[in-house]
């Protein structure tokens, strides 16, 4: 395969295509006879006759059929390296690695990102998912270059783009508690009753505490979704976000305890970066998307 050209392989492929020379020049911009020169070459390399031209028109070869297929990746294959060289040299991002946190409401979000990279098909978007202190851990050790998380708007490390405000709706199933779910429990009725949490996915957990009522019994799950499932089926009780629950809020399946002793709670959901890191232009792209973007409906 030393020697063989580019440009042959395109030209065989063409004609392979096209089921004639004079069809593969015009598609090409070529002539009739660099186009039968180069295919000629590209035989004589391979020591394979790839085209019977013993008819009217020319057709592939047993041999140059299995060679056609080979052929058409290889070409995509190349066309795809020139297209990521393209991107190296101009600097724009091959990859950009955003990370979901679990207070997000996931629909609203996704919904935002595929009108982006919908215009951008030559970066790949990479999306990950973590919990709690996660996200941010993983934007600070220069794991992500985006979160969609809550964040502290007084760190100086940070900028963000305040997206929604999410609020959490302390809920049980019917029958769950043996007695009246009104808006005056208190923790101290809850605790002998498991309590579900969502699970912390940073490597260096912090301390923070979200609704966790000291001496619960609790069970931790991984996302929002899991947590749904527990609770639905009077497993658990605990916190989810309302967007999650609205029908079941609104038919019954889940009854709200929130009151001044186990309050609610909202949170704001903001697209999160470093304001100390470069960008590249098709991150700084994506921010500027956000802001023009109009508020997530709540």
């Amino acid at each position: 395969m030393d020697g063989v050209k580019l440009h042959d392989l395109r030209c065989f492929d063409a004609v392979a295509s096209r089921g004639s020379f004079q069809a593969a020049a015009q598609a090409l911009h070529r002539t009739h006879p660099s186009v039968f020169a180069a295919i000629a070459r590209l035989e004589e390399q391979l020591g394979l006759t790839l085209l019977d031209r013993s008819g009217y028109r020319v057709s592939l070869t047993d041999e140059g059929r299995l060679f056609h297929a080979r052929a058409q990746l290889a070409i995509r294959e190349l066309e795809h390296l020139r297209t990521y060289a393209d991107q190296l040299a101009s600097g724009e991002e091959t990859v950009l690695r955003v990370v979901l946190g679990d207070v997000c409401p996931r629909p609203a979000i996704l919904s935002l990102l595929s009108r982006f990279f919908a215009e951008r098909p030559r970066t790949r978007l990479h999306l990950d998912y973590e919990a709690i202190s996660g996200p941010v851990e993983r934007l600070m050790d220069g794991e992500a270059d985006l979160i969609f998380h809550r964040a502290n708007p007084s760190d100086p490390h940070l900028e963000r783009i305040d997206l929604r405000e999410v609020a959490f709706v302390p809920v049980v199933a019917p029958g769950f508690l043996p007695f009246e779910a009104v808006s005056n429990v208190t923790p101290e009725a809850m605790r002998p009753f498991t309590q579900c949490v969502i699970r912390d996915t940073a490597r260096r957990p912090s301390s923070e505490n979200f609704f966790v009522i000291d001496g619960a019994h609790s069970c931790s799950v991984p996302d929002h979704m899991m947590k749904k499932e527990l609770i639905l089926h009077g497993l658990t009780w605990g916190h989810l976000p309302e967007w999650l629950i609205e029908d079941e809020l609104r038919d019954g399946r889940l009854i709200s305890i929130a009151g001044r002793h186990i309050p609610g709670r909202n949170e704001t959901v903001a697209a999160v970066r470093r304001r100390d890191r470069p960008h590249g232009p098709v991150a700084e792209a994506l921010w500027r998307h956000l802001e023009d973007s109009p508020k997530l409906p709540g």
